[in-house]
This record gives C-alpha cells, structure tokens and sequence, in this order.
C-alpha cells in the first residue's frame, strides 16, 4: 500500500532554502500578496508521487485507483514524461511539497509560485466556501472507510465505492452560489391568485375578469408542478440521490464522502487557468525584479520556458492564464479601458493608447478575486491577446483521417474556449423526475449543448446512478439533433432513439 511506504518524519528545508524561504514571503508580500501561512517539505521523486496519487494529502481513503495513479506517475518520471516540481493544497495552513533533486533556482521559482497559488487560494470568491480544514476531513474519510470496510468487508466496500467514483462528477459546481430552488413562501408557491393593489370601487377595472382568469390558470399551472418531484430540476445529483436514495447508513456514509471530496476539487477544476496564470505571473514578477542572481537567469528561463511552452493543437493553461494576467495588467496601466477606448475606432490609435493610467497592479487584484476561468476569458481574452498567442480552432477529417486547421476565427475560437471550460467534458445533467413513470425510477434530463452525449460514458454512468438509486434511471438527451432516451436497470443498458450514422 502506498500510504504505507510514507510513514517517516516530515523533513523541512535545509537551511539555505529556509533563509530563501523567508526572503520570498518578505518580497512577495511586499508586492501585494496575501497568502496563508503555508509550510514547505522536501520529498524524493517516490514520496511526492505519491502525494500526487493522493489528491496531495498524505492520507486518503483506501482504493486501488490510487495504486493505479502512482504507478503512472512513477513510470512517467522514469521515462522522462513528466516530473513534478511542486504541489500545494488548499487549507489552512497550506501544504507545499518540493522535490528535493531540484536545482537551487527551481526552488526559489517553486516557492514564488506557490505563494501565488495559496494567495489565490485565500482571497479568490470560488474557493471561499471549499474546507479549509480538509487535510483533517481526508483522513477523517480514511478512518470512516476503515471502519466500514472492518465492518461489511473489502471487497463489498471496494464494489460500492467503485460505483460512487463512476458518477463522481454529477455534483453541482455552482451550488455555494447560485441558488437554483425557490424557498417557502415564494410569491409562485403561494397557490393563490395575484391580484394588484386597488381601492374596492376600481378593482374591477384594475384585476378585470379576462386577468383574474390568467391568473388562475397560472396558479393551477404551479399547484400541477408541485406534484411533480423534485418541483425544479436538481443540478446536484449525488446531493439528491444521498437525500433521497434507498441507501444503507454505510452506503450513504461512503457517498458522502466522494460527494464532500468532488466539491473540495471542484473549484480547482473551475480556475485552472486563472490559478495556475496568476501563480506564473508572479513567480516570473518575482523572480525577474528581485529574486534572481546573474548565474540564475539562464537555468531559469530555460525551465520558465518549458512551463508556459504550448505546440500547435496544445491548450496550456499555464500560458494562457500568464498571458491574460499580464494583458489586464497592460491595458489597466496605459488605460486600455472605458468608453473612449472601446469606441475608438482608429487601430493605430488603439495600439499607441497610453492615458499614464498606471492602475493594472489595482486591476488583476480585483480581477483575481471575484473571476473564474469561463469568466476571465469571457471577459478578458481580447481578439489582439488571440493573435499573439496564435490559437486556432481544429477538427478531425474523416477522410483524410487527419486533424486540419478550422478555423482563426476569433469569435469561432472564444466561443470554443468558453465551452471547453465551462463544464470541463461533463454534461449538464439534472434530476428531473424522481418518480418516473410512477415507479419510484429516476429521470434525468440531458442539457444539450450541440454536442452529443458519449454513450460509453453513458452506459457506465447510468448503471452506477441505477445502483445507487436502487431502481431503474432514464436519461432524456438528443442524438443526432432527435430526442433519444437511454435506461439503465442496473445491470442492462438500453437506447430509445435515432440510428447513430457517425462513429461515437
């Protein structure tokens, strides 16, 4: 077991890491950033894949898939593939672990990240409702699963979490956010008939019967939906299957558990580029202004380079969140923004625009507060940044059998971006219907979005909600541009719909 070969004493920085240490928390706070306490350990290659098979924490509930993630890792870091040079969590205080064949200098540039991680960790709004605490609520989880595994045994255990894993990403991303359901007493639950405020002598020309009849119909049509279960769709599908679930108390324990963890990492997924961006823009302001020797620029800018490097047909959002974070801060300084600018409509004035703003420090400060990815390229990645990082949209030709260039389109390739990361590959699946058919079966309802569902992931998906339902789940989604129905009963998978003419 992996978790076993990492029992030994934590080991701190050497010295001169820890003095270096000091001097980044000194500079780094000196230009702004607000970050937790955050404590570094040196790792060999063995124990930080480990950790990177753990989520980060050194202790997690036991599962085989994390064998199964350290073994990649390892082989990966044996062939030459990858290698970690740093990972931090998000808690209170933080958690950096640094690998300790690392040179002097990647060192330093790995601790400015980190600091540029844990302050957006702190301060952005997306990760303000995730556990602070959850280096505790891991091993917390551990224990809990120990506990039911001593209980009902391994192999029952293993199965159950297994099932909870295969759907582990039908939570809601936005639940700490938006509030999705109505509460009692809203207006529209009232039942009653709305009238508007008037004296009883013009009543009848204020409510007339003709909107007294409208009004009626209406609040019969919300008395007919309150029948319905759940009365509004419900984006948290573990959330509403552990509330409503024919489950056992270890069962609903275990689910708990994956559901509490999904939405720890969520916000993660969420500001992948905005996080990772905002930790290169510092490392390279702090590195470039202050951190650097003249014997360290070379070996640093060849490893910076390799950071932020991205091929054709490459999305690195290490270099698109960089290059966002230093466009803001551009624009902001020479007061690329406001009406004038956007109305401008002289390019050579546009590209000489220099009002001495000097407010882009101020901007990506409130930027890095309230934005997440979809919103920061949403708003943010301009047409000029587009062409200057060169991207292009492309897909793949069946008959050449080869991926082509389709387009440079900047409207085409933001709103591509947009999708990519607005749901990261995941569907928008709601519970519909709790009592399908009037059998107690779960509907769910496919919110297309012009590309069809993966049945493969279907397939697996569906059986694993089956299970956890106890009863048979249906899936209402589009195939092809036609309604098309997919049921699972738990151990067959079944499709209602139009014949799939591409390959899938």
């Amino acid at each position: 077991m992996v978790e076993s070969f990492f029992k030994r004493p934590p080991r701190s920085l050497p010295p001169e890491l820890e003095d270096e240490r000091q001097r980044i928390v000194e500079v780094a706070r000196r230009h702004g950033l607000d970050f937790f306490e955050t404590v570094f350990e040196m790792c060999d290659y063995d124990e930080i894949n480990m950790l990177a098979a753990y989520g980060g924490f050194p202790t997690r509930y036991p599962h085989w898939r994390w064998g199964m993630e350290y073994l990649s890792m390892q082989k990966g870091y044996e062939y030459g593939l990858q290698k970690i040079y740093e990972m931090v969590i998000n808690t209170n205080p933080s958690y950096a672990y640094l690998l300790d064949n690392n040179m002097f200098v990647d060192q330093k540039l790995v601790m400015a990240h980190v600091f540029g991680h844990v302050d957006f960790f702190k301060n952005n709004a997306w990760f303000g409702p995730t556990n602070r605490k959850m280096l505790d609520a891991m091993a917390n989880h551990a224990a809990r699963v120990r506990r039911i595994i001593d209980s009902v045994g391994e192999t029952e255990t293993e199965a159950f979490l297994d099932t909870c894993l295969a759907c582990d990403n039908l939570v809601d991303p936005y639940l700490h956010h938006i509030r999705r359901s109505r509460k009692p007493g809203d207006e529209q639950e009232s039942g009653g008939i709305h009238k508007l405020p008037a004296k009883s002598y013009m009543d009848s020309y204020i409510n007339p019967p003709g909107y007294l009849e409208d009004q009626a119909k209406k609040a019969a049509e919300v008395a007919l939906a309150a029948q319905r279960f759940p009365e509004d769709p419900v984006r948290d599908v573990l959330g509403f299957v552990l509330e409503h679930g024919r489950l056992s108390r270890w069962q609903r324990d275990i689910l708990e558990i994956v559901r509490d963890e999904a939405y720890y990492f969520a916000p993660q997924a969420q500001t992948k580029v905005a996080n990772e961006g905002w930790a290169s823009f510092w490392h390279t302001k702090l590195m470039t202004t202050e951190l650097l020797t003249d014997s360290e620029v070379i070996d640093y800018c060849d490893h910076h380079s390799g950071t932020v490097a991205m091929r054709p047909g490459q999305f690195n959002p290490y270099k698109i969140g960089i290059e966002i974070w230093r466009d803001i801060e551009r624009r902001w300084n020479r007061g690329q923004f406001g009406k004038d600018w956007i109305d401008c409509e002289d390019y050579r004035a546009k590209l000489e625009w220099d009002t001495g703003a000097m407010l882009g420090k101020q901007k990506i400060f409130e930027v890095r507060r309230t934005h997440n990815d979809v919103t920061l390229i949403d708003e943010f990645f301009t047409e000029d940044l587009c062409r200057r990082v060169g991207l292009f949209t492309y897909e793949y030709d069946r008959k050449s059998g080869e991926f082509l260039i389709e387009s440079r389109d900047f409207d085409e390739i933001k709103k591509k971006l947009l999708f990519m990361l607005s749901n990261h590959g995941t569907p928008r699946v709601y519970v519909t219907d709790a009592n399908h058919a009037n059998r107690g079966e779960l509907e769910l309802t496919h919110e297309h979005e012009g590309t069809d569902i993966q049945l493969e992931w279907a397939t697996h998906a569906l059986g694993s909600l089956s299970r956890l339902w106890g009863r048979p789940v249906h899936l209402v989604t589009k195939v092809e541009g036609k309604q098309a129905l997919l049921h699972h009963d738990g151990q067959e998978f079944r499709y209602d719909g139009p014949k799939i003419t591409g390959k899938r």
